[in-house]
């Protein structure tokens, strides 16, 4: 038996509703900081790399781990900040085709 047309219509509107909001999250660009905005990172939903800022202050060269750390941990930030972006596209996308999570 095969899908009927109101199913397979349902389901190109999905796949085109999906594609827009993967579109406009791949737009949106979020930023991760340390050291109190000494290293910043601007990163994209697409998880490209939009710019990476040094303070001078903090370029050590007998310290390179502390600059490392802070990279780090502004990078790990943005990645967080994105990760969410990205669970609340999957739930408004759920949430418009009446998926709902499992109680």
């Amino acid at each position: 038996m095969g899908m009927n047309r109101d199913m397979m219509a349902r389901l190109q509107q999905m796949q085109e509703r999906a594609l827009k909001a993967q579109q406009a999250l791949a737009e949106q660009v979020v930023e991760g900081s340390a050291g109190g905005g000494a290293v910043s990172i601007a990163i994209s939903g697409g998880l490209k790399l939009q710019s990476l800022k040094i303070a001078p202050e903090v370029v050590d060269p007998d310290d390179i781990e502390m600059l490392e750390d802070l990279v780090t941990a502004a990078l790990n930030e943005a990645l967080q900040k994105v990760q969410a972006l990205q669970m609340e596209q999957v739930a408004g996308l759920a949430g418009q085709f009446g998926i709902g999570t499992p109680r």
